[in-house]
């Protein structure tokens, strides 16, 4: 018989597990701030990521925003060169480290003991440790705005020696944020990695698991291998800025461009580290949305593996002009080239999934079917750069600019949202509400679209990147651009919206939201209950 509870603790409803057994009760956590700052929930954890996510999005959101007020006709509008340049590099810097890594990662928290049968991640500690270190880092990044000299003004890549000879005081601050987010980054690594490895339900293999859970298994090897590097890099900065070395500098003996070979052995694998779990989402909602299973199950798999190999093997393409020598430049363009082919199998099995599938077109569907064709023209832009002799045109011009946001927008951004329209009925027992979804879906699509499809053409034409004022000849492209920009960050407000009206109501979500949905996580109730799993699910291996 169970002990009587004190009338403080109401009971939280438990979860029914895979089997159709009834797990044993919980007391609810305490509510108020105290419940968050210590919580060791993983579902508490994964929506505190996802609430600084979109507000760390919002932030990076106003900083480009600010960009293209600046850009939207030729002459100085707005603001003076020397904050352009902190809004250019606070605008990268803020949405790679804070709005899609903690995004992916919150999403990876909340589904990742779901889909594996797990009652919670593996170090439930850490993962609440890992977490409060993110809003001190970029809180103390944001600050630097507002310190004597102003913040980072040398881009996201910050280049020495522009970021060590010619950079402002505030540096040192970056520097200390940037190692604070990268040890949050490599302790989350290493609890999913725990999680993964050691806590599948019983039945469940490796290659059972969905395709979300594979590319997180991959991409949290990616963090550990690549963020000490990082680590690494800033550390020499930081030397050369505080203690006399010449790490960077030419005028001590150092060299720069050996900064630029650091930071791309850790930039080109960050690059994988922010599309490999989209990747993964796309491959659970194509399926559940086509009424299919995956096609190429083990290739998407191995193709994901390859991805993450040969990122280590392709970082001097973003260095064709330092003054590589041929037999370098050659291995580097071939080295690209080859990336192309284990995304083209992925972007093969997405396809032919889709042929004769019974499709219907929910919002997580829409912005599925988008980041395929859009990360395709990406790709494709992708291929021109890794071109050797052709990548000195586009080097540092808007073409490049075109390139990665086409990679990062429909890419990263739109699976993220795809995910989130796709869990919600899990999260909060609601539907989204889909009428408001669509007009989302749709205005992002145009304003992605106007903003980015021009600056390939005003990239072509000579435009240099990072540049307050250009010449009128690209006025026309830059003003689409401007346009295209505020609407699709005004449309984004859409999004906050239905995500509001999905957790304070709506139509009801059964256990099973989805009618082509199989994973473990459809088997729990929706909302899913605070605590899951707590008898291990047996796991059974789906039949189509």
């Amino acid at each position: 018989m169970a002990p009587k509870l004190p009338p403080t603790y109401p009971l939280e409803h438990s979860a029914t597990t895979a089997a159709g057994s009834q797990a044993p009760t919980h007391h609810a956590p305490p509510r108020g701030l105290l419940r968050w700052l210590l919580t060791t929930n993983h579902k508490e954890i994964g929506s505190l990521y996802l609430i600084f996510s979109l507000i760390m999005f919002f932030i990076g959101g106003i900083f480009a925003l600010v960009i293209r007020a600046e850009l939207f006709q030729p002459g100085l509008q707005l603001v003076n060169p020397e904050f352009f340049n902190q809004m250019t590099t606070m605008h990268g810097l803020i949405m790679v480290f804070a709005a899609v890594m903690p995004a992916f990662t919150g999403l990876a928290n909340w589904m990742i003991p779901l889909q594996i049968g797990a009652p919670d991640m593996a170090l439930p500690r850490l993962n609440n440790f890992s977490f409060w270190l993110l809003p001190v880092a970029f809180t103390l990044l944001l600050s630097t705005l507002f310190m004597p000299g102003g913040g980072p003004n040398f881009g996201w890549t910050f280049y020495a020696p522009l970021s060590t000879t010619y950079a402002p005081p505030s540096t040192t601050f970056f520097i200390l944020a940037l190692h604070i987010a990268g040890i949050s980054s490599i302790l989350g690594a290493i609890n999913i990695i725990a999680t993964i490895l050691n806590m599948r339900a019983p039945g469940m293999r490796m290659m059972d698991m969905p395709l979300f859970v594979w590319t997180w298994l991959i991409t949290a090897f990616l963090l550990i291998a690549v963020m000490p590097v990082l680590a690494g890099v800033i550390t020499m900065m930081l030397m050369d800025i505080n203690f006399g070395t010449s790490f960077f500098s030419a005028a001590g003996g150092g060299d720069p461009v050996l900064f630029q070979h650091l930071f791309w052995f850790f930039g080109h694998p960050e690059v994988y580290i922010m599309i490999l779990p989209a990747f993964g989402i796309v491959s659970v909602i194509i399926p559940t949305f086509a009424r299919k299973p995956l096609f190429g199950y083990p290739s998407m798999v191995y193709a994901t593996a390859s991805i993450a190999l040969l990122s280590f093997m392709v970082w001097a393409h973003h260095m064709f002009v330092v003054g590589l020598p041929l037999a370098a430049e050659l291995f580097f363009m071939y080295s690209t080239m080859l990336i192309a082919v284990p995304t083209g199998v992925k972007i093969f099995n997405w396809i032919t999934t889709l042929f004769r599938g019974s499709i219907s077109f929910e919002s997580p569907m829409l912005f599925s079917l988008a980041f395929v064709v859009l990360f395709t023209i990406g790709g494709f832009s992708g291929l021109m750069l890794a071109i050797s002799p052709a990548d000195f045109q586009y080097h540092d011009t808007y073409f490049v600019v075109a390139h990665f946001h086409y990679v990062l927008v429909p890419g990263a951004v739109f699976a993220i949202m795809a995910a989130v329209y796709y869990w919600l009925p899990k999260w909060t027992g609601h539907y989204p509400n889909e009428r408001l979804a669509q007009w989302h879906f749709w205005l992002s699509v145009i304003g992605v679209n106007l903003t980015f499809f021009p600056m390939h053409f005003s990239g072509l034409a000579g435009m240099p990147r990072r540049i307050p004022d250009y010449a009128l000849q690209f006025a026309d492209f830059n003003m689409l651009s401007s346009l295209g920009a505020f609407l699709f960050g005004f449309s984004q407000l859409l999004f906050v919206l239905g995500v509001v009206l999905c957790v304070r109501g709506g139509k009801k979500a059964p256990a099973q939201a989805w009618e082509g949905a199989w994973d473990l996580e459809w088997t729990v109730p929706s909302p899913a209950p605070l605590h899951t799993f707590e008898t291990p699910p047996v796991f059974k291996r789906p039949t189509p």
